[in-house]
């Protein structure tokens, strides 16, 4: 019996996802080869996510590297984009885009006057800065995304990914409101959360930082562009203590 060219095998576990066809590897040798083939992860890899790689400052040695091999290391390396202050990376199961908002990204209510934020640096943060709310009643925090920035047909989650401090205030017993909709259309995703102690909606992430998730909506496949909001907001006390590095989003496994 004649067997498929390998490049033929290539072709159709290009038309699959990323976890099928690391599975496809345990058929055989010739799925193997066919698998790992550059063939196959240069199409599971966003064709906008190569646009942004040659504009990155390591495009150099992204670029020359094994397309398996790209593919995983985006996975795990997010690049930084939009003057410092967003990163992309793929999700390991479907090689949708992630995307996450650093503090200097989002629309901070007074977040320039030192009295109410601080900008500081911290080492195991993706981005140079971070803020922490030194003081403030009205907190007010935004992340405004193109929706041409994400994967099409794929439904989202946002996450607050932030720390609390050891001295803080406010926080406590203060129901923080999350909030997401869509700039040009009535879709609305709105609940309350108290940040302090640690919800059970929260966990932590394996970068030293906490998430919350704000909420899930679905990015539609050939809609013209639209923004989506993700805010936070609490208006009716005094607080102090919340460190923000930003707000991420990312597919939703099925």
């Amino acid at each position: 019996m004649k067997r498929l060219p390998v490049e033929c095998v290539s072709q159709i576990i290009s038309l699959t996802s990323p976890r099928d066809a690391c599975r496809s590897s345990a058929v055989s040798c010739l799925f193997r080869n066919a698998a790992d083939s550059d063939l196959v992860w240069e199409k599971l890899i966003p064709s906008k996510f190569k646009r942004i790689i040659f504009e990155s400052s390591s495009s150099s040695s992204l670029i020359s590297m094994p397309r398996k091999a790209l593919y995983f290391h985006l996975c795990t390396h997010p690049i930084i984009i939009g003057d410092g202050h967003t990163s992309i990376a793929l999700d390991k199961q479907s090689g949708k885009i992630c995307y996450m908002v650093g503090a200097r990204g989002l629309v901070i209510a007074w977040a320039d006057t030192p009295a109410y934020w601080q900008w500081m640096t911290l080492p195991h943060s993706r981005f140079s800065e971070v803020a922490r709310l030194n003081r403030l009643w009205w907190l007010d925090i935004k992340a405004c995304i193109s929706t041409n920035n994400l994967s099409p047909g794929t439904i989202y989650a946002a996450y607050l990914v932030y720390q609390l401090s050891e001295i803080r205030s406010g926080l406590a017993k203060t129901p923080i409101v999350l909030r997401i909709n869509y700039r040009q259309r009535t879709v609305v995703r709105l609940y309350s959360v108290i940040l302090d102690p640690m919800p059970q909606r929260a966990r932590l992430r394996g970068d030293g930082w906490m998430e919350i998730e704000m909420g899930q909506f679905f990015n539609e496949q050939g809609i013209d562009d639209d923004v989506v909001e993700c805010s936070i907001t609490e208006v009716s006390n005094l607080k102090s203590g919340l460190i923000v590095e930003g707000i991420e989003l990312r597919p939703i496994h099925m």
